[in-house]
């Protein structure tokens, strides 16, 4: 009786899972970033439509006695350009608060990273294709599931000292 190997020995070794670029892990952060700053540039664009209605408004107040009523909107037009030019200002300050200089070095980092973390995205498809592995999911229910897990084990190994040293204690 052969006696056979259980161990079949590959010449073809699995390929490497493809890892994360520093930029394509920093694309979820960015992202919140940058959807914040998408809903400012909403708010912004609201304010310019309800000024450009006041000051049509104003076009159409013409007249003596609507005088009361142009002085009234001339002053909400002026509020308006100046929460616009504020609320423009906090655009540049908010990237800043991240480390940029201005929005439009935040939006070169946004775009590259973007493009990077799809390249990885395609990578880790075609590693799962080739493989027949799944990829450790990277989502926040993922990681959030192992810290559980993590503190669960520390929370039993903990409790199982403090009894050996409580009954050592007595």
């Amino acid at each position: 009786v052969k006696s056979v190997n259980p161990v079949v020995k590959d010449d073809e070794s699995e390929p490497e899972m493809p890892k994360k670029s520093v930029l394509a892990s920093k694309f979820h952060i960015l992202e919140g970033i940058y959807k914040n700053l998408g809903e400012q540039n909403n708010a912004i664009y609201e304010r310019e439509l309800q000024l450009a209605g006041v000051e049509k408004e104003i076009a159409g107040a013409k007249g003596f006695f609507k005088a009361k009523q142009r002085k009234e909107l001339q002053e909400q037009a002026e509020q308006l350009k100046t929460q616009i030019a504020s609320m423009k200002q906090y655009l540049s300050s908010f990237v800043h608060g991240y480390g940029y200089k201005n929005v439009k070095e935040f939006l070169a980092e946004f775009k590259a990273s973007k493009a990077e973390y799809a390249d990885y995205q395609s990578a880790v498809a075609k590693w799962e294709q080739q493989t027949g592995n799944k990829a450790e999911s990277d989502s926040m229910k993922a990681r959030l599931q192992r810290k559980q897990q993590e503190v669960r084990e520390r929370e039993n190994s903990r409790q199982s000292h403090q009894h050996k040293n409580d009954r050592g204690a007595r």
